[in-house]
């Protein structure tokens, strides 16, 4: 069919004009219908309209008469408020709404407030608002500022930016003149993502009463003990940048940054919870819609809402984005960026087909980037807590989804996505639950709290994770990778007696739910709190191959039919953690620079063998397990490590092994305009060759601390030491991890983990092993004496 492109320009005063056309284009042709929102292209008979929804309303209409052709609503230069969420519903598919260009369009669900400042104190200003004004955050020259807090906000002060024990001791508490409606936030005991609260109330003893907490569902843990923040206090209001409104009185007070013109400078306030919701259903599906070239702005947090717990992980979520797609297929969001929202971006629910997020730039957001999540209703026989079983007499034993109400055959390729779940800690870049065959491709993520990529369970497989650049994770939680993923499938049971019983019975039931392999390859991946790839709780159903693992090594704990072959692991290695008699595993062609990490295996899968280990030692060590009896040790022989490029050269022993070179330059995203900006890992020093000459002469920092090897009599005379061995501590920076230690300047650390350690290499052999905790025990020598202590690593 032969396409043309014709404008219509809409005239309000001449209904009839749709009419005409449509005589008249009769035919085989294909029409494309243009609308206009903002300047227009500058015909002078066009007249075009002020607001998307307008827009929207129109390509309605048209469609009403028109099923066949395809609307495109251009929107021109400009900021667009919304009044309302723009929806888009079956009725209107074949619909593009495209903007000149993200750094030129956007979108956003905030009002220009004008507040008419007065001076409150020294410090503050304080403004009479209309008295319907709501917004839960403020935006002055497109910064946002900080809701009056305790701690006050410091980028690197870990968790929410600063967090303290005493947020909401009785002390505290009994300052405030208004604690009804404090915000608390408070990090899970085992720092497996947040909670979120309101004070309600003050009890008896002046203990605040909190109502929320629903967000999270392992909750039994409750609170962790230290790792707390409020909001939304008159008191705390004490720094600049903050700000504070009473809703009783309808006053915005506000500490300015001296950089701020409070009398010149432009104040919005954030109203609208989602931006744009294409809904429809399995049954009367939106179709063939693309959204593009948008800057999306200025969403409310949601951490209050409803929250949903997906199957027997700790995860529960708000199902709600900025951009919420429900009930559709063929959908493209592509080439927008995403910022500053205040809980989850984009959100792909339920019945979904052919999904495509592709070219995006996804920063400093509330919640999760991405969220393919499918329905409860699809997953047979499904259990929500950890502790839940439903008895094998009684479950549904039939394969696969039990419905199709999940998102399959989606997309996620070429985004930038960084600075998210700035507020919710249990979050990820790319989320994906009860969904099937979804593709994450050439995205780089970094700089979360959590995982990078996290899949929480089985159903159903067929995931392929491939060419992504994934680090600087697990900032803010504990015990994750910058992969994570889970399969507390139907095979489940939280007592592992039990569970083993089960599957010996029935071997192919971890495939029920996981029916297809997931796979992941070509990637880079570098936790530096955790693993680098995270196979938790009954994994199953994985190839994996092809990927660098910077700094945390692989983990696979209980689960089936993993194979793991041709990756390499840098500083690190292998961690099998409490398998099942007859998983069916296979390890096999990695290079693994540190020995197996093995913890409370029944038995060592199908095949572990053929892997290049760094040295004589780790092989002999494996080998009384009776694995890698082909398995060879030595130096990779990387041809640039300094680099990046862990290509081995010809002469590798890790060739003879069966390992094979992949691509070291396809890791990330590879839209231009994207890859410019994206930040790319950092290297790491190959201590786990222990190339003594190199290794003795180089310092190294660790967690912000200079360190160094004690190597000669004076460092060994100097410290008191009994012999010349241990890691000196050359400074600590004061900003830096360590910096909160009892560690000093000059202390040499001599054991760890009840290990000695003789040399860097010994520590960080030590600390990848442990570092997943969160604390490190450490035995020191300082003014000549022995002493313990336990630091933290994060």
């Amino acid at each position: 069919m032969t396409q043309y492109f014709e404008t219509i320009y809409w005239k309000r005063w001449s209904p009839g004009l749709f009419l005409i056309f449509l005589l008249i284009s009769c035919g085989s042709k294909e029409k494309v219908i243009n609308l206009y929102v903002g300047e227009g292209n500058g015909e002078s008979t066009e007249v075009v309209f002020k607001g998307i929804n307008e827009a929207i309303i129109k390509a309605n209409e048209i469609r009403s008469k028109d099923k066949v052709n395809p609307i495109i609503i251009n929107i021109s230069q400009g900021e667009y408020y919304l009044d309302s969420t723009l929806l888009i519903t079956p009725k209107l598919g074949n619909l593009s709404i495209i903007g000149e260009g993200s750094d030129l369009v956007t979108i956003k669900g905030s009002k220009r407030l004008q507040p008419d400042w007065e001076k409150y104190n020294d410090h503050i200003w304080v403004s009479q608002m209309p008295d319907n004004t709501a917004f839960d955050q403020l935006f002055v020259n497109g910064i946002r500022q900080n809701l009056a807090r305790y701690p006050n906000y410091d980028e690197r002060a870990g968790h929410w930016q600063g967090h303290s024990a005493d947020a909401i001791s009785l002390e505290r508490v009994k300052s405030w003149a208004q604690p009804i409606g404090t915000i608390v936030h408070a990090m899970h005991a085992g720092e497996w993502g947040g909670f979120h609260y309101t004070i309600s109330g003050i009890n008896e003893k002046g203990e605040p009463v909190l109502s929320g907490g629903h967000q999270n569902n392992r909750p039994s843990a409750g609170m962790h003990e230290k790792l707390r923040m409020v909001e939304n206090v008159f008191e705390e209001l004490d720094s600049p940048g903050e700000w504070y409104f009473d809703k009783n009185t309808s006053k915005l007070y506000y500490w300015p940054q001296t950089t701020i013109d409070i009398q010149n400078a432009i104040f919005e306030g954030v109203y609208l919870k989602h931006l744009l919701e294409i809904k429809g259903s399995e049954e009367l599906p939106v179709k063939d819609v693309s959204i593009e070239g948008i800057k999306f702005e200025h969403a409310k947090r949601t951490i209050m809402e409803n929250y949903e717990p997906l199957l027997r992980s700790d995860w529960t979520i708000y199902r709600g984005a900025a951009v919420f797609i429900e009930g559709t297929e063929n959908i493209v969001v592509k080439d927008c960026e995403f910022s500053n929202l205040g809980g989850n971006v984009i959100f792909v629910s339920n019945y979904n087909r052919s999904t495509t997020i592709s070219g995006n730039h996804i920063h400093d957001c509330g919640a999760s980037a991405i969220s393919f999540v499918g329905s409860p209703s699809a997953v047979r026989s499904p259990s929500f807590q950890y502790d839940e079983f439903i008895p094998f007499k009684e479950l549904d034993t039939i394969k696969g989804p039990a419905n199709n109400m999940f998102p399959k055959t989606c997309t996620v390729d070429n985004n930038l996505i960084y600075r998210t779940g700035r507020l919710e800690k249990q979050t990820a870049g790319v989320e994906i639950s009860m969904a099937m065959d979804i593709t994450v491709s050439n995205n780089s993520i970094y700089e979360v709290p959590r995982a990078g990529i996290n899949v929480s369970e089985g159903t159903w497989g067929g995931h392929i994770i491939e060419y992504n650049d994934v680090f600087n994770t697990v900032l803010e939680s504990g015990d994750h990778g910058s992969f994570n993923s889970w399969g507390r499938d139907r095979f489940w049971h939280p007592n592992r007696e039990t569970m083993d019983e089960i599957v010996a019975k029935n071997p192919k039931m971890p495939l029920w739910d996981a029916i297809h392999t997931t796979i992941i390859r070509n990637n880079r991946f570098r936790c530096d709190h955790g693993w680098d790839i995270d196979l938790d709780d009954g994994s199953t159903n994985y190839a994996i191959y092809n990927n660098v693992c910077l700094n945390g090594g692989l983990k696979l704990r209980e689960g089936f039919y993993r194979t793991v072959e041709n990756n390499i692991m840098i500083n690190n290695g292998f961690h099998p953690h409490v398998w099942f008699k007859n998983s069916e595993d296979v390890f096999r062609q990695n290079i693994v620079l540190t020995d197996h990490k093995d913890i409370r295996l029944q038995a060592w899968g199908k095949e572990v063998d053929y892997n290049l280990f760094p040295d004589e030692e780790a092989l002999l060590k494996a080998q009384r397990n009776n694995t890698d009896l082909q398995s060879v040790f030595g130096n990779p022989q990387f041809i640039n490590p300094n680099t990046g490029n862990y290509t081995v050269s010809e002469n590798s022993p890790a060739l003879k092994i069966g390992f094979k070179n992949f691509p070291m330059d396809s890791f990330g995203v590879k839209k231009m305009a994207l890859k410019k900006i994206a930040k790319t890992p950092k290297f790491p020093i190959i201590w786990s060759l222990d190339n003594s000459e190199k290794t003795k002469k180089t310092s190294l920092n660790w967690l912000g601390a200079q360190i160094k090897n004690i190597e000669t009599m004076e460092e060994r005379s100097a410290s008191g030491l009994s012999k010349t061995a241990g890691v000196l501590i050359i400074n600590i920076d004061a900003k830096s991890v360590l910096s909160n230690s009892a560690l000093q300047p000059g202390d040499v650390i001599i054991a760890g983990e009840s290990k000695e350690i003789d040399k860097i290499s010994d520590l960080m052999k030590m600390y990848q092993e442990h570092n997943w905790k969160g604390v490190l025990n450490l035995k020191i020598f300082r003014n000549q004496k022995i002493m313990e202590l336990t630091i933290k690593t994060k």
